[in-house]
């Protein structure tokens, strides 16, 4: 079974008159790229959950959003100094009048000064955080699911398309035989309306013809075209994440198909083979989506 790197997961918790949520989203990439964000009072516990999700969720671009929404008569507000507003402000006022400036905006001025207004922190326990802790196990649980239905799909369309290599490697078994019969018959024909013109050595002819033909031969290439497609399968069944591991393997497959068709010089084995590098892209395609 294998798992897509695109993934989306959620989970939410009602606890003490608030709401705890988790979202999850991930696209393609070759490593873990992880943007966590989450509330400021949780802030010690980040590596905590980064470290759990190097472990969870291995490759991809990851954005998860944390967020507690609590009830207005709980939400906790800020203090404003007045005393030290006011004495901003006034100060900001007889500046201004010195320069005859004319602002209009001292108040708003005054406010942004230092320790003029102080927030107050949300207050958290061991209660709050487990149901955070729970959330977000539940939101990853989900993410992975998600994962795990991509790439149920993808794994059906990838057996598809190696299976569409292997019918058309089929049908280029089925021409190859005559392959070799025609062009030593192209030579035969060439030889015979040449030979009045050219001295030929028909030992060192045959030499090189028995050269010329050995070069033709992809016996060794379709061996290892047929092991690489059901290695390729096989993989696909394995239980931990192998999407590198099947890039390596599309790649030889890639290898034997391209040195299948330049060997081919036959131009209805040389159209199988470019159907079958028509599906390796696609496989390929797919691939970049595989954890």
């Amino acid at each position: 079974m294998i798992k897509s790197m695109t993934g989306y997961g959620i989970a939410t918790t009602n606890h003490n008159n608030s709401k705890f949520s988790v979202e999850i989203k991930s696209l393609n990439s070759k490593f873990l790229e992880l943007n966590l964000k989450l509330p400021k009072s949780y802030s010690e516990k980040e590596l905590f959950l980064r470290n759990l999700c190097n472990r969870e969720i291995e490759r991809g671009k990851v954005t998860i959003s944390i967020n507690i929404e609590t009830d207005s008569e709980n939400v906790q507000g800020s203090d404003i100094n007045e005393v030290l507003l006011e004495k901003y402000f006034l100060q900001l006022s007889a500046i201004d009048k010195k320069l005859n400036a004319n602002t209009n905006n001292l108040l708003q001025l005054a406010l942004n000064l230092p320790e003029v207004i102080t927030y107050k922190e949300d207050q958290t326990d061991d209660a709050d955080w487990e149901v955070l802790h729970q959330t977000f196990l539940n939101a990853l649980k989900n993410f992975n699911e998600f994962r795990l239905t991509e790439g149920n799909t993808l794994e059906k369309d990838l057996q598809l398309r190696i299976n569409n290599i292997l019918d058309f490697f089929a049908q280029l078994e089925k021409l190859e035989p005559q392959r070799i019969p025609a062009i030593k018959a192209k030579l035969q024909q060439f030889i015979e309306e040449n030979n009045s013109r050219i001295a030929i050595d028909n030992n060192r002819l045959e030499q090189e013809l028995i050269y010329y033909i050995e070069k033709l031969d992809i016996t060794e290439e379709k061996t290892r075209l047929k092991s690489h497609c059901s290695y390729f399968l096989k993989t696909l069944n394995n239980t931990e994440g192998n999407g590198k591991k099947l890039g390596f393997i599309a790649q030889e497959i890639g290898r034997e198909i391209n040195t299948i068709g330049s060997k081919a010089n036959d131009a209805g084995m040389q159209q199988l083979v470019v159907g079958m590098k028509e599906e390796l892209e696609k496989i390929k395609e797919q691939l970049l989506n595989i954890l």
